[in-house]
């Protein structure tokens, strides 16, 4: 009997020891992402406009401050703007951004992260066209800047792989009349340095 006891012991304490070994501790890192973006623009809060198809690119920086959870400011070029197509063709204007969000993360398990946090952005180009059969422009001029908050999740391999889930709430407006506010759609891959 004694001796089932303590082989079981045993074989129990070295599991734990393997399984202690196993486990790694987060680490500060810096990186490089990029991905597609789907973005719109919802207007006086009635609804969105049909979406323009897009990228995003840029770098990171992630800073542990416990074993969960880290900040992680990010410098991104982000493809933005939205399409109104109508009988007589499509509308679609194209705003570029440099972007600055500040997420916090949590890591509820080794892999899987949460993510939400403030951005802004610096419009640094526009552009409308209108596909249509009598041609013609529409000129807007959006605002410089925009502010709002990220939610998202995803994914981060032990050797620093990331896939990842992103919504962007724009919360200042597009433009100096109405309630024009960009919503934006991310999904990134992300590689460690």
């Amino acid at each position: 009997m004694k001796t089932k006891f303590l082989t079981v012991a045993l074989l129990v304490a070295t599991m734990a020891s393997m399984n202690a070994q196993e486990r790694t501790t987060h680490q500060s890192n810096a990186g490089i992402k990029g991905g597609y973006s789907l973005a719109a623009v919802s207007f006086d809060g009635d609804g969105e406009t049909g979406q323009r198809h897009g990228f995003h690119v840029g770098v990171y920086g992630e800073s542990f401050i416990s074993d969960n959870f880290s900040i992680q400011p990010e410098l991104m070029y982000s493809q933005q703007g939205y399409e109104i197509k109508d009988g007589g063709g499509t509308f679609t204007q194209k705003l570029n951004y440099i972007n600055l969000p500040v997420m916090l993360k949590a890591y509820p398990s080794e892999n899987f992260f949460l993510e939400a946090g403030p951005q802004i952005g610096l419009a640094i180009s526009h552009k409308e066209e209108y596909d249509g059969l009598f041609g013609g422009s529409r000129e807007y001029d959006p605002n410089n800047l925009d502010w709002g908050m990220n939610f998202g999740g995803g994914f981060k391999t032990n050797s620093g792989i990331s896939l990842g889930v992103r919504y962007h709430l724009g919360l200042g407006d597009l433009y100096d009349e109405g309630k024009a506010r960009n919503r934006v759609w991310q999904f990134s891959v992300g590689f460690d340095l």
